[in-house]
């Protein structure tokens, strides 16, 4: 069934295992901006990093990202986005754009306490696991914490709501 499944939530919440795990099961393309940016940048990071070098960045990914989604869709696929939608506004347009393009969309908001997130991200940088794709320090979780803005009444009205804490341990 054609249908592009849009997942967000704070940093650690568990986003990138439930996109893993939902791409399984509805037998959907996963796209992962970390994933993107880690391979495509990573080698060319600015030190000290700059917010404006990344964001121009994340646009181009999440363009391209949107480019092969729709076509996938627009095929008969499922496609799930693991692009962080940290803003309503980027939650709004690829719902609109999916919308527009005739194409089934669906809001997952993946959620788990400050504390647990912060360990997990803490943790993930030392292990380098499998959801692994660049070292994110206590000052960039802080950062990023700040830059999260909640979903609202109406998208939560709409979305799936995952609360990762039971993979805390």
């Amino acid at each position: 069934m054609a249908e592009i499944h849009i997942v967000f939530g704070p940093q650690g919440a568990g986003k990138s295992s439930y996109s893993r795990t939902l791409a399984t099961t509805s037998e959907g393309t996963r796209f992962s901006i970390d994933e993107w940016m880690a391979q495509l940048y990573g080698p060319d990071l600015p030190d000290p990093i700059s917010l404006s070098w990344i964001m121009e960045r994340v646009q181009r990914c999440e363009h391209q990202i949107w480019r092969i989604a729709e076509q996938i869709a627009k095929n008969g696929g499922c496609v799930v986005l693991d692009l962080g939608f940290m803003k309503v506004r980027n939650r709004s347009a690829f719902s609109e754009q999916a919308r527009a393009a005739g194409i089934f969309s669906k809001l997952h908001y993946v959620t788990a306490p400050h504390d647990i997130r912060r360990s997990r991200v803490m943790r993930r940088n030392s292990e380098k696991g499998e959801t692994f794709s660049f070292e994110v320090s206590p000052a960039m979780f802080d950062f990023m914490e700040a830059e999260f803005e909640a979903p609202t009444q109406l998208e939560l009205a709409s979305a799936t709501v995952f609360n990762s804490n039971i993979l805390a341990t």
